[in-house]
């Protein structure tokens, strides 16, 4: 990697292993809770192997990976492509500031104009101010056009239910 110009590339079901602890660092990181490597491993490799409705980005050497970004695909009503959800963008601390994120958003939203997306969809903590601004910066909004009013998105899990 050099300064500012970061390798990015699209990868493959032979990058799950790197995907799934790259995942569990975030969460070490961020405290949240991740799945044990065993249960993420299994959902990358699927994730990686359904082309179409999925991809991840990998920056950095192959032995010395520095952020990754997984994007996920679906129909929507909304636009004539698909929807795209950034699921995760994570960038290793040791190495933030490098323009690396900026890489891998720029590639993301790059790659999903390419699948024919028609819009991407980010969720970002209330609290997380410095990802908020990171997005807005490159033209995300959480308030729609014409409105005056925040965006939220609400979740409900159906493991136990």
């Amino acid at each position: 990697m050099t300064l500012h110009n970061p390798s990015i590339r699209l990868a493959d079901v032979s990058d799950a292993d790197t995907l799934t602890q790259m995942q569990i660092d975030f969460g070490a990181e961020f405290g949240s809770h991740e799945p044990p490597f065993e249960i993420l491993l299994p959902r990358f490799r699927r994730l990686l192997d359904d082309e179409p409705a999925a991809f991840a980005l990998l920056a950095g050497p192959r032995l010395a990976t520095q952020g990754y970004a997984v994007v996920t695909l679906r129909p929507t009503v909304y636009c004539d492509g698909p929807l795209a959800v950034l699921d995760e963008l994570y960038v290793r601390p040791e190495v933030r500031g490098n323009g690396i994120g900026t890489a891998l958003l720029t590639t993301a939203v790059r790659e999903t104009r390419r699948r024919g997306g028609g819009e991407m969809h980010i969720n970002v903590d209330e609290i997380d101010i410095d990802a908020r601004r990171f997005y807005e910066r490159h033209g995300f909004f959480n308030i729609e056009p014409g409105t005056d009013y925040r965006m939220l998105c609400y979740i409900r899990e159906f493991a136990g239910d």
